[in-house]
């Protein structure tokens, strides 16, 4: 009987192929797992809140539902963040803006096509 230690363990490498995928345990040349991933699915409608809780009274800008995959996300994070000149980062398919740059989004993000709306209070 195996010890549940042993069983947890998997493969990330091998000096025969390279990196080894832990989902599928093949290399990650022939990975299948990666190719599974879709856009995420919404309404087609980006919302932009502001959020202060959790975060000791400082303002966050919020993104969501915004149809890009991991790499698209970075890039309009990236726009953003030096439209708006701050930080932020993208978390969870959510980007986030330090501060409370809630116009300045909305309205870059119309620009670029999409439709925006406005959420929370």
């Amino acid at each position: 009987m195996q010890r549940k230690e042993d069983m947890n363990r998997a493969v990330v490498y091998s000096t025969e192929h390279g990196r080894i995928c832990p989902g599928c345990g093949k290399p990650k040349e022939q990975c299948v797992c990666g190719q599974e991933k879709a856009l995420p699915k919404g309404d087609g409608i980006v919302r932009v809140r502001l959020e202060t809780k959790g975060r000791k009274g400082k303002g966050v800008t919020v993104i969501t539902g915004v149809p890009l995959d991991d790499d698209g996300l970075n890039g309009l994070a990236k726009q953003l963040k030096q439209r708006c000149g701050s930080g932020g980062t993208v978390k969870d398919g959510v980007i986030e803006i330090q501060g409370d740059h809630r116009d300045t989004v909305m309205a870059e993000l119309g620009k670029s096509g999409y439709v925006v709306k406005r959420s929370g209070g």
